[in-house]
């Protein structure tokens, strides 16, 4: 990891992504009959150019507000996600991974919708459970420090007046719900 004097925190990532990618994609397109012809062609060069290509353009940066990540070589994806929305960071790493020495960070973000999930996830960066960490503290920090800003005049009674309200239309819901069981 790189630190910044602006809190940016920078992810390093391990080098065995490369081999780690060729590997993988080559026997997705080993799979099928038709796709040997073409596993050998990425084998023999398409897949290390890729792999090389897609390395050199990682990157994914801790802001002090956001995280924003960046990959592809055609077409690049650049993601920021601010820090209050993001609810977990998961560590994955299987048999295979463990191998290459590399770990999985899946981000979980709240309103994330379905079809985004397997987008929000970064394979290789090393130091991977030090990086998680750095990201749950700027996290943390930052949602302490939108609690200690002063509130506006007035907020705490009017939320107090609707926490109330909301109390009192719950309560006629129970009321209706246990009328309708009986």
């Amino acid at each position: 990891m790189d630190t910044t004097p602006e809190t940016d925190i920078r992810a390093v990532f391990n080098p065995l992504v490369r081999p780690y990618l060729v590997l993988k994609i080559g026997f997705y397109i080993a799979s099928t009959i038709i796709g040997i012809p073409l596993a050998i062609v990425w084998f023999c060069g398409v897949g290390q150019w890729w792999a090389r290509h897609y390395y050199e353009k990682l990157e994914c940066r801790i802001g002090p507000r956001a995280l924003r990540f960046r990959r592809g070589i055609f077409v690049q994806i650049e993601k920021t996600i601010p820090l209050e929305n993001i609810q977990d960071v998961t560590f994955i790493e299987g048999p295979i991974l463990r191998r290459f020495h590399l770990s999985i960070l899946k981000f979980e973000t709240a309103g994330q919708s379905a079809g985004q999930a397997h987008d929000m996830h970064f394979l290789g960066i090393i130091d991977a459970h030090e990086f998680r960490n750095a990201i749950m503290r700027t996290r943390d920090t930052l949602r302490q420090q939108m609690f200690k800003s002063p509130s506006a005049p007035g907020s705490d009674v009017e939320l107090a007046s609707s926490l109330q309200g909301i109390e009192a239309k719950l309560d006629v819901i129970i009321d209706l719900m246990r009328s309708r069981s009986q």
